[in-house]
């Protein structure tokens, strides 16, 4: 049975956020859909400080921000684009289009339409997430989505010029230095100058969460956000120092972020432990990370890695870490993740920031029956349908007829009837149409 070293000592706050937050957020949102770009506008004045003549960065502005900065900048958020380009690109390849004669003169078919407009949300704030223009924007553009509008706050008065640089570089075609419950409002109603999108994507501090969650269904999200979450399963081989170095580089994303190790060894769980104290005080994020793993850090010792997968299941966490002698069993072995990080060669951090897979994920459990942010999520797989055989289509009225009145579903089984009628000379008891046209 699992035995718990090390437990947290306070629960993950609810899905939903707190009561507070969510009826602030009605209020703002109440507030932008009556007065629009005026309450845009004293909202962002109110909370970042920021009330420009326009909100929407102009060519010659973007062409000024990028300008400042430093070359090895631009360089390096291009190739991490490249990345993530070239593997959003391959996972649309592997997405089929489909048309099946199901039967002698019945054709069914998909198709993947693209969203016609997204907004992206880029936070700011504390950590400016430039990775997450690459996430949402540029595997939106892989997707063919014709629209892409993007917003990103100020920070402390002061334009992000990386964050603006990633979001024209990943191919934005609206740009909007805007942030919080006004952006996603802005964005999901819309307001006299931001025409509203269709789709949002990206993460964002609780009351963003939160606006997300209340506009859902006016708009299509990609996930509802929670605290960041690892969890690393470890035997005997794993280095302690690594482990720790890792779970403390997720822990520093929010003092309410999770971070849990899973081990077959109770050496392994104790030298980890030692390694995260000497660490955490010198860390420059100390302040967050420290209350982190103080709180909601856990440390589990199983039998074996069997138990070890079951117990990460449970979890269903964002990330999952594998540091053990043969990674790459946990793929056959584990079902409820977000994603996985193999081996010691591969951490969390490259896919938060470089390596090319998409770092928007399940949180909160919701790994128990969805992916992450991916290509797909910005397609919409739609169906169509031609019968071409007229006796196929007589032979489907006959049998929509009788599946429809089990039903109690009258005007179906005449849509079914008119064709066996028109196309086989069925009869029409409830009906002289047709007997009256051949007279």
């Amino acid at each position: 049975m699992p035995r718990t070293i090390k437990a947290a000592t306070t629960a993950s706050s609810a899905p939903s956020g707190n009561d507070a937050v969510a009826q602030t957020v009605r209020d703002l949102i109440a507030d932008i859909r009556t007065r629009g770009d005026e309450a845009v506008r004293e909202l962002s004045a109110r909370f970042d400080r920021w009330e420009p003549e326009s909100f929407r960065l102009s060519e010659e502005q973007l062409d000024e921000i990028v300008g400042t900065l430093d070359p090895q900048v631009i360089a390096d958020i291009e190739t991490v684009q490249a990345n993530v380009r070239r593997f959003a690109e391959a996972q649309l390849a592997s997405m089929s289009e489909i048309e099946v004669e199901t039967a002698p003169g019945v054709f069914l078919g998909h198709r993947h339409v693209p969203i016609q407009s997204v907004g992206a949300y880029i936070p700011g704030g504390r950590y400016p997430l430039t990775a997450s223009a690459h996430m949402t924007i540029v595997t939106a553009k892989a997707a063919g989505v014709p629209r892409v509008v993007a917003c990103t706050p100020p920070i402390r008065g002061e334009i992000p010029a990386a964050t603006v640089a990633a979001m024209r570089l990943a191919g934005a075609d609206e740009i909007y230095l805007l942030g919080g419950v006004q952006a996603i409002a802005a964005m999901s109603v819309g307001t006299e100058t931001i025409d509203k999108v269709d789709m949002l994507a990206g993460p964002g501090n609780a009351y963003v969460a939160e606006a997300k969650r209340q506009l859902f269904g006016e708009v299509g999200i990609d996930l509802f956000a929670g605290p960041t979450e690892i969890l690393i399963v470890a035997d005997e081989r794993a280095d302690p120092f690594v482990v720790a170095v890792d779970l403390l580089s997720q822990a520093e994303h929010g003092p309410d972020s999770p971070a849990v190790l899973v081990t077959t060894s109770e050496q392994l769980a104790t030298e980890v432990q030692r390694h995260i104290e000497e660490i955490l005080p010198g860390m420059s994020t100390a302040d967050i990370a420290g209350p982190a793993w103080r709180d909601h850090g856990q440390v589990i010792l199983v039998d074996d890695l069997d138990e070890a997968y079951r117990v990460a299941d449970e979890f269903a966490y964002e990330h999952v870490q594998i540091l053990t002698g043969n990674p790459r069993e946990a793929l056959d072995k584990m079902r409820a993740y977000g994603a996985l990080f193999l081996g010691e060669g591969t951490c969390v951090s490259y896919g938060d920031k470089v390596i090319g897979t998409n770092h928007v994920l399940p949180t909160r459990g919701a790994a128990r029956y969805t992916g992450g942010l991916w290509v797909g999520m910005y397609l919409r797989t739609v169906t169509y349908q031609e019968v071409r055989d007229r006796q196929a289509s007589a032979d489907l009225g006959v049998l929509c007829g009788r599946a429809a009145r089990v039903e109690l579903f009258e005007g179906h089984a005449r849509s079914g009837d008119v064709r066996a009628a028109k196309y086989a000379g069925a009869e029409l008891p409830w009906t002289d149409h047709y007997r009256t046209v051949s007279a």
